[in-house]
């Protein structure tokens, strides 16, 4: 879902929480908009942790050299 998707669910959760005030008998708006904002807060934190492992990666390169050798002959079949 990513970065993204928490702020939508952050923005949709505040609407629903603090812009609507519409009653539906049996749904309490209020109370799925604060679902969704605890949801996008959720979604962001591990985004960001997830991006913060992937950032801190190390890569390792090995380059093998003959100087002056026949390389050696590829392993039978």
């Amino acid at each position: 879902m990513g970065i993204g998707g928490g702020i939508a669910l952050l923005v949709i959760g505040a609407i629903l929480a603090f812009g609507v005030s519409d009653n539906l008998a049996a749904v309490d708006l209020t109370v799925i908009g604060y679902i969704c904002m605890g949801a996008g807060v959720l979604t962001l934190v591990l985004a960001l942790v997830l991006n913060r492992q992937r950032a801190h990666t190390s890569h390792r390169e090995v380059v093998e050299r003959y100087d002056g050798r026949t390389p050696p002959a590829p392993p039978a079949a």
